[in-house]
């Protein structure tokens, strides 16, 4: 049978839907604009309950893969294979689905409609939500957002494997204890060059089926009303198809917090006339009041009912059984052999080598009797997963995974070494209650791993249980509690030291980069995670990760939290030289660079291609991370900034010409009042592993090839 194409299939979708809504009272209307939708079983209607979580793995329903956390995720720079997990993830989804159907199982959770990726821009380290998001870089956010959205939806002609949603929309990223009555104040030109591009990408290109507003107000208008945002750009700039959720009961917000409406009458009024479609919460239930007292026009009411139910027909759920090629999918593809395996590879991609002196990683198992393994983060579940996770069905903690990997061939001592965040680990002790213990183990082991960070109950979204914090920001970049005095006596052993952080942000770990000769950067590296460090430390396999975002030296350089500008924030408007650069990463081998060209001295509207010979001129096979980067070289223009990404596997001696495009888009910037301009005037563009600034090579001890291009007439792009 000839497949049907996707705007003939859709129109056909909303087509039923209009005569679906057609048929409802007003009062079943209102109530299908919650997450939680009752059935209308008089028209065939099943409860659909909207709300469901993916972020990096199906969320909150019981047994699934959990991956690492979307930070975590991003540090692979990888679009293809952010595709591929979130092509497991919604397969899982599926699954999972198909049989809590066959169960009559309706509940939250239980759904296809994945209020996941989060792309807003990690702007603020101290934002504790920045590890549910792809970094600080709006075009890195971009590619990864549009795949991971493909990897959920799926590329089926005629249905949906799963419904994905771009979320916050828009300028949101902090302070938590602020956001339901914050006002985020930003430029038309921050707006348009930072906040907006990932959304825009995820609608346009993607083809993203849901968009959830924010719970700040932007610019003056709550963003789950807001008309600029939901018609003016969504709707008419953009074009989008979808359907708008609200965040959860960000509604009553407009009463409660931002106090601009009297009431839940007048709030629901704004959010839908301004095209929020669905409610995470229950405030809609007066919709049916607001259009009887002329609030709302039941028209608008209508076509966001349509939005919803096209949504649940492009997943087939008013089909018969096995009409969309995704109903059998088996509960047995749950956390089968082959997502673990994934989840093993995702996690092992992730792995940032930050430093690594007179080469003392990979470790030599031969060479080793006794291995200490020393810090809160040794044996710490919650340090592996982040945030919006899943239940795995076994995890492994870096403990875990040592003790796994080297068997009976090496004794490993474990010790917690103190607690997380708090002064003592027994209530009872004076303090310092494990300071003999680490140096026991110190004195006992030919080599040290230090496992510090911070876990999703130290960073987090406001009001998630354990948050130390309270609103689940940080107050600051360094290591909670007794965590730098722990790793101050391992380094004073005088044995070698390797830290592994396990964190979902930046931390200013200024003196660790000074004394301590390895240091592994392993985010929240997901349910195997100890099990991929393990086999990074030992060598087999070769560290990839690089930098989503700026680890700063200290917190005193960020302008306030509060502060929506980006100047002086992320590698892109920043002055002060970072500690870890945005987009640095180590490997075990080396790469070399020749041959760098432009296919033009002068970009034109077909814009340019880019150039390089790599060479793994090393011992190891390894991956290597091209990076391209342009900076207008003009003054009051951006850093120089991402625009091209390439990842090539070479072995020891291998070498390969990578050729990466740049579209004219990528010499293009947005002024004050948001027109999209490409300049005239020199352009330097650069290729190479790491961003061409001094930091980045002095840290890899390259110099990153920059090559001038002009423009030599003026472009306005859309």
């Amino acid at each position: 049978m000839e497949l049907v194409r996707n705007e003939d299939r859709n129109a056909a979708f909303e087509e039923r839907a209009r005569s679906l809504v057609a048929q409802m009272t007003l009062e079943e209307k209102a109530f299908q604009m919650l997450h939680g939708a009752p059935a209308i079983e008089r028209l065939g209607i099943k409860a659909y309950n909207w709300w469901n979580e993916a972020l990096h793995g199906v969320a909150r329903a019981g047994t699934a893969t959990v991956f690492p956390q979307a930070v975590s995720l991003a540090a692979t720079f990888d679009e293809d294979f952010i595709e591929e997990v979130a092509d497991a993830i919604s397969t899982e989804g599926r699954a999972k689905f198909n049989a809590q159907q066959k169960y009559e199982d309706f509940d939250i959770y239980k759904g296809l409609t994945f209020w996941s990726p989060n792309v807003n821009i990690f702007r603020d380290p101290r934002w504790g939500r920045g590890h549910e998001t792809f970094g600080e870089d709006p075009y890195l956010t971009s590619r990864l957002g549009v795949r991971f959205v493909e990897g959920i939806q799926g590329h089926d002609e005629n249905y949906m494997k799963a419904a994905a949603c771009a979320k916050h929309f828009a300028v949101h990223s902090g302070p938590e204890d602020l956001r339901h009555e914050f006002n985020a104040e930003v430029s038309r030109q921050d707006l348009y060059e930072t906040y907006l591009p990932a959304f825009k990408a995820c609608v346009q290109e993607a083809k993203v089926e849901a968009v959830m507003g924010a719970y700040n107000r932007t610019n003056g208008e709550p963003c789950c009303g807001s008309k600029t945002l939901l018609q003016d750009i969504l709707r008419k700039e953009w074009g989008f198809k979808g359907h708008v959720v609200s965040d959860c009961w960000a509604i009553k917000d407009f009463h409660e917090g931002h106090c601009v409406t009297a009431g839940a009458e007048e709030s629901v009024a704004l959010a839908v006339k301004n095209g929020c479609d669905l409610n995470c919460g229950n405030l809609f239930v007066y919709v049916k009041d607001a259009v009887e007292k002329g609030m709302i026009p039941e028209e608008r009411v209508d076509e966001a009912l349509v939005h919803l139910f096209t949504t649940r027909m492009k997943l087939g759920l008013f089909e018969e059984k096995a009409k969309t090629p995704f109903d059998e999918i088996p509960y047995t593809a749950v956390d089968s052999a082959q997502m673990q395996a994934l989840n093993l590879k995702a996690a092992e991609k992730c792995v940032v080598l930050l430093k690594n002196e007179n080469n003392l990683l990979p470790l030599d198992k031969s060479g080793i009797k006794t291995l200490g393994v020393i810090g809160p983060n040794a044996n710490n579940r919650k340090a592996l997963i982040g945030n919006y996770e899943g239940t795995a069905s076994r995890y492994f903690t870096i403990a875990e995974g040592i003790q796994e990997y080297v068997g009976d061939d090496v004794r490993v001592l474990v010790s917690e070494g103190c607690h997380l965040y708090q002064d003592k680990i027994s209530n009872l002790s004076k303090g310092q209650d494990r300071d003999s213990e680490v140096k026991a183990i110190c004195d006992a082991s030919d080599v040290i791993v230090m496992c510090l960070g911070l876990d999703s109950g130290l960073e987090g979204e406001e009001g998630d249980q354990g948050n130390q914090y309270a609103s689940g920001d940080k107050p600051n970049l360094n290591l909670p509690g007794r965590q730098q005095e722990i790793l101050e006596i391992a380094c004073a052993s005088g044995k070698p030291v390797v830290l592994v952080l396990l964190s979902g942000s930046a931390l200013a770990v200024e003196w660790a980069d000074e004394h301590v000769p390895a240091v592994l950067q392993g985010w929240y590296p997901g349910a195997q995670g100890g099990r991929a460090i393990a086999r990074i430390l030992f060598g087999e396999k070769n560290p990839e990760g690089r930098m989503p975002v700026t680890f700063y030296r200290t917190l005193e350089e960020l302008p306030a939290f509060t502060d929506y500008s980006m100047k002086g924030r992320t590698y892109r408007y920043m002055t002060n030289e970072a500690l870890y650069p945005f987009g640095y990463g180590l490997s075990y081998t080396d790469f070399t660079y020749t041959d760098a060209s432009v296919s033009c001295d002068t970009v034109g509207e077909e814009g340019i291609e880019v150039k390089a010979v790599v060479a793994n001129t090393g011992s190891r096979e390894g991956t290597e991370t091209v990076q391209v980067y342009v900076k207008a070289d003009r003054e009051g223009t951006p850093n120089a900034q991402l625009k091209g990404i390439r990842k090539v596997t070479l072995k020891p001696g291998e070498s390969k010409e990578i050729v990466i495009k740049l579209p004219v888009s990528a010499f293009a910037l947005y002024d004050e009042q948001a027109v999209n301009r490409v300049g005239v005037g020199k352009y330097l563009v650069s290729i190479g592993g790491t961003q061409p600034e001094n930091r980045s090579e002095k840290l890899t001890g390259k110099k990153v090839s920059v090559l001038p291009v002009m423009v030599s007439e003026e472009m306005i792009l859309a």
